[in-house]
């Protein structure tokens, strides 16, 4: 089937993470269901651009925003290229779609006030000092909750001071640590490795001492910062945003930032630029003669 031939496309030469391709696999089985109830056919080689615009109108219907529904052409404009590659079809169906436009958002993140919230009571043991590398290092790097869940102890360099960072599409970067962190980094390394006889080949590990999922690392970010911020969303991700709006607030340059975060594109990296010029606005209202 031409869906599976593009997953494995996906996963063997674009080296998408697991959860990107599980996204593209919903997105595609969304299209064909759309096509097989409203035309009767799931003959994906043949689909015409009439039969998209009429998916982007029911996707339209059913109050799919437009964020969602860009989200998904993207899923079929990069199928339709992957069928032209190979051969498949003579002419892409996109042809002519445009991307729907989409509000402007602001990146949601933590004010410094309260991020200076967040304390752990001693570290005297290891759920505890865990829980406390895990926040530093997602605040303190900007990284991703599952490059954080795949770190090993081989990617910190203590004597560098520089933690290397296994990303997207396997691609590595290197994040400077700070000495405190270095550390708090060995502290919990020690107390670690007195806790577990037998333990998984990553450096940090649940309770348990195995390899943390997703969702532990969300539900311990969660309970961090629910006592600290009104944010409704409250994830490691919003995590990833703090810390590069932090640093753009201090002067840091979109193409420092850029590296840091793991960005190929610089366009990705500036939205955050959007957060620092609204604050300059409402400093100006608040602050100059006639600003209101």
């Amino acid at each position: 089937m031409l869906i599976d031939q593009f997953i494995s496309y996906l996963e063997a030469e674009r080296r998408f993470s697991p959860l990107t391709v599980k996204a593209y696999r919903r997105d595609m089985d969304q299209f064909v269901g759309y096509l097989m109830d409203e035309y009767g056919t799931d003959d994906l080689a043949h689909v015409t651009t009439t039969q998209v615009k009429s998916f982007i109108v029911r996707l339209k219907e059913d109050d799919f925003e437009n964020r969602t529904i860009n989200r998904k052409m993207s899923t079929l404009r990069t199928f339709y290229k992957y069928c032209l590659r190979e051969n498949l079809i003579d002419k892409s169906p996109m042809t002519g779609i445009k991307a729907l436009k989409q509000p402007t958002t602001l990146v949601k993140f933590v004010t410094e006030t309260d991020i200076n919230k967040v304390s752990f009571d001693g570290d005297a043991d290891f759920a505890t000092m865990r829980d406390h590398l895990l926040f530093e290092l997602l605040y303190q790097t900007g990284m991703r909750q599952a490059e954080l869940r795949g770190l090993k102890d081989g990617d910190v360099d203590s004597a560098g001071m520089v933690l290397k960072i296994h990303g997207k599409r396997n691609k590595d970067r290197f994040v400077p640590l700070s000495r405190e962190m270095i550390q708090l980094i060995g502290q919990y390394q020690d107390l670690r490795d007195a806790t577990f006889e037998t333990k998984a080949d990553r450096l940090l590990l649940n309770d348990r001492g195995e390899e943390m999922k997703p969702t532990y690392v969300y539900n311990k970010v969660h309970r961090m910062l629910e006592g600290v911020t009104t944010l409704k969303q409250k994830s490691p991700h919003v995590l990833r945003h703090t810390f590069a709006t932090h640093l753009l607030d201090e002067g840091a340059s979109l193409i420092a930032i850029q590296k840091l975060l793991g960005h190929e594109n610089l366009a990705t990296t500036q939205i955050y630029a959007h957060n620092t010029i609204e604050q300059l606005k409402k400093i100006h209202k608040q602050a100059h003669p006639k600003g209101y």
